[in-house]
């Protein structure tokens, strides 16, 4: 168990750098798989689920050379050969599953655990069966293991039938290597999915339409290693951002990409906030008691659920009444009895947190049950009167890097505990 304790009501001051994106990251460590020779990943996080992903490859015959200072990982495949990855690293994480169709696609068979990940709602995997299925391949359950077999992969044209961007990715890693051309309709149009297209495509692969509602990929018959650049963590600079605002802070961000933060944006200066974009930076000023403003999560480039946890804790103290919907998920809301714990007036009824603004939160012991759920209590901690302290600080560990340090360096007064086996 790992524990935050925080001394609240410090506005938060000062720049720090956006670490790269985690939900890029995963399935780039993924797709390396899919090139022969070595590939290098660059502005990778240092979080524990790239540290998974690191493992399994490893496991699977890979070498893999970690530069955890400069952020790079270098994934050599010649030693790759197919097999089962180990089994409780493979379902600690869900961004396992992207092994499926790169193992399948490669190898002609593929076998990983039923993911893991956050406990945040349903989260099935049928349109990634769906996917491969109308690719060709046979895809089965085993005993808590997906198995998956194919001669080689044919192209074909498949229409998911939710936005789904681990479905996207899936057919879209499955596809690359495939015989003749995929059409992948009804797409997700999230940057990391652009992420990994154009990571396919400077291996030598050819994917086309990455980032609108449909994908084009024409099979090759190899790809070799490249070198790509993580894009920023649009969720962790969201989190910054309404970390300044809930404190009364000023706050610069360096390594983003504006436009990937335009739905976070809006509603911050919606709730009053002062927000400038200078080039790759951007620049948060909380002005006072925040409006309140209403809040529905949407794919991209709607409102991201990602950062929907950490927008509640925000309009919690809104002056006025906010309504907080969340369409993708629907245990989202599991942070708010502990949001409540710290003096919030919010309740939940069906999808949607009704939220009452109240004019001070209190510290208080609380506990994360997933990443943004402990993004979200962090927030509310920095802007709290007195102390909060976080258990289960573990799951956030998992999304953001170097968290301790730049809290620290915005002027936060918090302390990091590991209590019994180390983390790390």
């Amino acid at each position: 168990m790992t524990t935050l304790t925080i001394r609240g009501g410090r506005p938060l001051k000062g720049t720090i750098r956006v670490s790269g994106r985690k939900n890029a990251t995963l399935p780039l460590i993924a797709a390396s798989l899919l090139a022969e020779g070595t590939s290098r990943l660059e502005n990778v996080p240092q979080i524990h689920d790239v540290l998974v992903y690191r493992d399994l490859l490893i496991g699977l015959g890979a070498r893999v050379d970690w530069d955890p200072v400069r952020g790079v990982l270098t994934i050599h495949t010649d030693g790759v050969r197919p097999g089962e990855p180990d089994y409780h690293l493979a379902s600690s994480i869900r961004a396992s599953y992207y092994l499926l169709g790169v193992m399948l696609t490669r190898y002609g068979e593929a076998s990983v655990p039923l993911p893991g990940g956050d406990r945040i709602g349903t989260r099935p995997v049928d349109q990634h069966f769906k996917g491969l299925r109308a690719l060709g391949a046979e895809v089965w359950l085993d005993r808590g293991m997906i198995r998956a077999r194919a001669r080689r992969l044919r192209g074909a044209s498949v229409y998911l039938d939710v936005v789904s961007v681990g479905a996207t990715i899936q057919v879209m890693l499955a596809a690359s290597l495939a015989e003749g051309t995929t059409v992948i309709q009804n797409c997700a149009r999230e940057p990391h999915v652009v992420a990994v297209a154009n990571f396919i495509n400077a291996c030598g692969g050819k994917v086309s339409g990455a980032g609108t509602d449909t994908i084009r990929v024409r099979g090759v018959d190899r790809l070799t290693g490249t070198v790509q650049t993580v894009i920023p963590d649009d969720i962790e600079a969201g989190t910054w951002m309404m970390a300044a605002v809930m404190t009364g802070g000023d706050v610069t961000l360096q390594n983003v990409i504006p436009t990937h933060l335009t739905p976070i944006m809006a509603k911050l200066r919606e709730a009053g906030a002062e927000v400038y974009e200078m080039g790759d930076a951007v620049r948060v000023v909380g002005t006072g008691r925040p409006r309140a403003v209403n809040v529905k999560t949407l794919p991209y480039p709607g409102f991201p659920t990602d950062a929907q946890s950490q927008m509640t804790a925000l309009l919690s103290l809104a002056d006025g009444t906010s309504y907080v919907t969340e369409t993708l998920y629907e245990d989202r809301f599991r942070f708010v009895p502990e949001l409540v714990r710290m003096g919030a007036n919010t309740r939940v009824e069906g999808r949607t947190a009704i939220v009452k603004g109240v004019e001070r939160l209190y510290g208080a012991p609380v506990e994360a049950t997933d990443i943004r759920a402990g993004a979200a209590l962090i927030l509310a901690g920095l802007a709290a009167e007195g102390e909060t302290t976080i258990y289960g600080l573990e799951h956030v560990q998992r999304g953001y890097e170097k968290l301790e340090q730049k809290l620290l360096a915005l002027g936060a007064q918090v302390q990091l505990e590991r209590q019994g086996v180390a983390v790390g």
